[in-house]
């Protein structure tokens, strides 16, 4: 094998560990989010590319013609692009959290800036989705995720699409991200019915009293109550859950 086909053959199999890697990184939590420059990401994502195509069962490619290249990098492509989904999906589950809690609280606001990459953002949603992503790089959870992408060639070998699998996958994602979301925001529920009871038996027994203008900051009062006492478990379950799939990509 003479130089120019060593290098080729070098340089077509880390553009193969880039097509998956730098698709997954473009929308993982914490390396994707929007306030970082696309440019900046796809530059991480070259980087690590380079330095880990080693670690990785991709072997340098001898390819006869450009045209055999197109399926393997479009397989690759959409593969990356189904882990970063699928761990914005999971992460999805604090915007859940924060916009229940912001509807029992009376905090939802439609004219919220959104962190994240779904629409029906609400302050706490906000303040939870940043929260979250400052505690993905606190708790060093973004060497798991990296650890996470190599691991997929463990699972997804390189030029093996498995179509049905992914979608089962995704499926089960969106039905952990509801339960998890719904599952951390039982205490705001429980404190919604209790409080919201209270007012209708007060209402009932005297029908002069301002419900609304009474409820209003009990709701908003109680709710930040509960909000500080509740936040590190949110999180913290959210963590370790993000953690578990990113240990074995599979729910």
């Amino acid at each position: 094998m003479d130089l120019e086909a060593f290098l080729t053959s070098q340089f077509l199999s880390i553009g193969l560990v880039f097509a998956r890697l730098g698709s997954a990184l473009v929308f993982m939590p914490g390396f994707g989010e929007r306030m970082i420059p696309l440019r900046f990401r796809l530059l991480l994502a070259l980087v690590l590319s380079a330095s880990l195509a080693p670690s990785t069962p991709v072997t340098p490619l001898l390819l006869e013609g450009p045209l055999t290249l197109l399926p393997l990098l479009a397989i690759e492509v959409t593969l990356g692009i189904w882990i970063g989904t699928t761990a914005r999906i999971v992460m999805s589950a604090l915007q859940l959290v924060g916009y229940q809690i912001g509807l029992i609280s009376g905090l939802a606001n439609a004219f919220a800036p959104e962190t994240g990459s779904f629409q029906g953002s609400t302050m706490i949603a906000d303040a939870l989705m940043m929260a979250g992503v400052a505690l993905i790089f606190a708790t060093d959870l973004h060497h798991l995720i990296i650890d996470a992408i190599l691991m997929s060639y463990d699972i997804f070998p390189p030029g093996q699409l498995m179509t049905g699998d992914l979608a089962e996958q995704t499926v089960k994602a969106v039905a952990a991200s509801f339960y998890i979301g719904f599952a951390l925001t039982l205490p705001f529920h429980v404190m919604g019915l209790i409080l919201n009871l209270g007012m209708g038996l007060a209402n009932r027994m005297m029908p002069a009293l301002p419900v609304f203008f009474v409820a209003t900051p009990v709701l908003i009062g109680a709710g930040f109550f509960v909000l500080i006492f509740a936040a590190p478990t949110i999180l913290d379950g959210f963590l370790e859950r993000f953690a578990t799939w990113l240990g074995t990509l599979t729910f």
